[in-house]
């Protein structure tokens, strides 16, 4: 059975944090079976973790060239994997893949968070059978180590056991026929998963099976919640408000406001609205300053800083409560308001000094996802990254925004200071400035192409919306025409150039 993630990203840790893969030189039942029931009991709701066997480490980092494991040892390590977790109670099963990785044979073993959490196996295995069976024992992951959970551990453990993230739940009112098997197989192509090919050709269920989207008995099986978030057109005829929704209120009054509401795979909206931000919102400004030779250049707002400001809000959202994700933009700052606010493991001083490092995640499944599609950083690097672009940008620090109750998180990134002095002294842009500023034919048609190729279909109107203009202007009509020319792109109603549904896609 193959895995709904690529081989080699996992193996170099391109996506999945350090605490949650385990590299193994050989088949060792006793530590890699300590390890599993640590992923299963998933004390951190981090989503499970990695076991690669056939890999040497050091410092917690893979050995390259890597050892591999002897072909004719595999079927053995299936037979006594199987046996080794018949151990655990209550029964445990992790998904295992035979693989190549650099011409060498390897063993995954993938460790989804449990669903009948605690978990407890043998602390020893006996030697002969006529040896007494060893105590039991719960074991959880501390930073990159397995360890043997304390009394205290123990006890959160059992708090969590009738607490399953909300993303990772079964949803009873919905059936496997709503998750889009298209979906999944775009899914799958754009994290390189070995799982791609036999998706095409295989069953919505089969698909939903190997990636863990589905819950329940055999006879009756339905979605995970983070299935139909993924893999259904309209999440919030599941979630309610579940979108993004952009205000641009340029005058206080409300004149002038404009709203865009985006909707569909939390994927998707998340590129939608990020795409309307950089193209529409975010402006980049020319200022010459005195003697100077060189002029400064500043944006309001840095992309990078918003970006992932607006990823971890889809990503740690409550998607049980029905509100949006906001983001409200006025010529002071740019707000972005989602529901609820941060654990109380982070404290009001962390807040303040804008440190924030939480103990466990909300939505373990989101995050996987979103961090396969390289949209939200690995664990708790999101800040320093906000940090790093505001002070890059030369703008004022973000501000981290709450209540007693936690009912909300807010985070306002100021606007760019001498961008608003520009307003405030009504300094217009020379003509030279405006060239600059206005996108050239080059960035026209990369854009385009890019955007083509995440939405497949776009009429020229929408590809202009997408781009943050009202009208389909001159340049882009020359460089929509000049794609078609060269058949890089094509009409989806070839031969009915004013037909109401003329779009057009890659060819």
């Amino acid at each position: 059975m193959a895995l709904p993630i690529s081989i080699e990203d996992l193996i170099r840790r391109k996506v999945v944090e350090n605490a949650r893969v385990e590299y193994k030189k050989d088949w060792n039942p006793q530590p890699i079976l300590h390890t599993i029931c640590a992923f299963a009991n998933d004390i951190e709701n981090w989503g499970g973790g990695y076991i690669i066997i056939g890999i040497e480490e050091e410092n917690g980092m893979p050995v390259f060239p890597i050892t591999g494991l002897d072909k004719s040892s595999v079927d053995r390590i299936n037979k006594e994997l199987l046996e080794k977790c018949n151990l655990i109670e209550p029964r445990y099963l992790p998904v295992a893949e035979q693989t190549q990785f650099d011409g060498k044979e390897i063993m995954v073993i993938w460790v989804p968070g449990g669903e009948n959490r605690p978990y407890k196996c043998p602390v020893h295995f006996p030697v002969n059978k006529s040896e007494k069976k060893g105590d039991k024992a719960y074991y959880i992951r501390k930073l990159a180590s397995t360890v043997k959970a304390s009394a205290a551990e123990e006890k959160e453990l059992f708090m969590l056991a009738g607490d399953i993230p909300f993303d990772d739940r079964i949803n009873m009112r919905a059936d496997i026929a709503d998750m889009r098997p298209s979906l999944m197989s775009e899914y799958l192509h754009a994290v390189e998963s070995d799982l791609y090919q036999a998706s095409l050709f295989r069953s919505t269920l089969e698909t939903a099976v190997d990636m863990h989207l589905v819950g329940g008995p055999s006879e009756m099986m339905k979605p995970l919640n983070v299935g139909l978030m993924f893999f259904n057109e309209r999440p919030d005829n599941f979630f309610r408000y579940a979108r993004i929704e952009v205000v641009d209120k340029p005058d206080p009054t409300g004149e002038g406001m404009t709203e865009q509401i985006f909707t569909g795979p939390l994927d998707k909206q998340l590129r939608d609205a990020l795409s309307y931000i950089k193209n529409y919102i975010i402006k980049e400004r020319i200022y010459k300053v005195g003697n100077k030779a060189e002029a400064e250049r500043f944006f309001n707002y840095p992309y990078a800083a918003v970006e992932e400001v607006l990823s971890n809000a889809v990503y740690h959202k409550s998607y049980q409560i029905g509100e949006p994700i906001t983001v409200t933009i006025t010529p002071e700052k740019m707000e972005i308001t989602s529901i609820p606010g941060p654990d109380r493991t982070i404290t009001d001083e962390d807040l303040k000094n804008r440190k924030m490092v939480s103990k466990r995640y909300r939505n373990r499944r989101i995050g996987d996802f979103l961090k396969e599609l390289h949209m939200v950083e690995g664990r708790n690097t999101g800040i320093p990254t906000v940090l790093k672009a505001m002070e890059a940008n030369g703008s004022p620090l973000p501000v981290f925004e709450t209540d007693a109750e936690r009912s909300y998180l807010t985070v306002i990134l100021p606007v760019h200071e001498k961008f608003t002095a520009c307003y405030q002294n009504n300094i217009t842009d020379t003509a030279e400035e405006k060239h600059k500023m206005r996108r050239s034919k080059t960035d026209l048609r990369d854009s385009a192409l890019d955007f083509l190729k995440e939405h497949e279909e776009l009429s020229a109107s929408e590809i202009t919306k997408l781009l943050g203009y009202k009208y389909v202007s001159a340049s882009l009509r020359d460089v929509l025409r000049e794609l078609i020319s060269e058949e890089l792109v094509e009409y989806t109603v070839p031969g009915k150039l004013n037909s109401r549904n003329q779009k057009l896609r890659l060819k």
